[in-house]
């Protein structure tokens, strides 16, 4: 089974200078809460952590929680000072692991 992520970064990139991400990852996120049509629980399976990396070096990090809508989407700021390789990582119940990976192009 692929796992479908969306990942956007701003068109033009400088060094020095803030810029967002998004995330949007295709994931049920259920609680454990929720029964079926036969009254029987539906098993958790959330994504628990998101950790992006630049180059080896942790940039963000968050704890994700049941609360948590289904298909998640994070958008958060970065400041780059050269270009380089983002590693976006997921993790969740049921020894669910995810990686993407893209590129941070810095314009002159």
């Amino acid at each position: 089974m692929s796992t479908r992520t969306v990942i956007t970064l701003p068109p033009v990139l400088r060094a020095g200078e803030p810029f967002e991400v998004q995330v949007l990852i295709a994931h049920p996120m259920e609680t454990g809460h929720r029964r079926d049509a036969d009254g029987r629980l539906l098993p958790r399976d959330i994504l628990n952590h998101f950790e992006v990396q630049l180059d080896g070096s942790t940039v963000f990090e968050a704890d994700l929680f049941p609360a948590i809508a289904a298909n998640p989407y994070l958008a958060f700021t970065l400041v780059a000072q050269r270009s380089g390789t983002l590693s976006l990582r997921w993790r969740g119940d049921n020894g669910f692991a995810h990686i993407e990976t893209v590129a941070v192009n810095l314009s002159p």
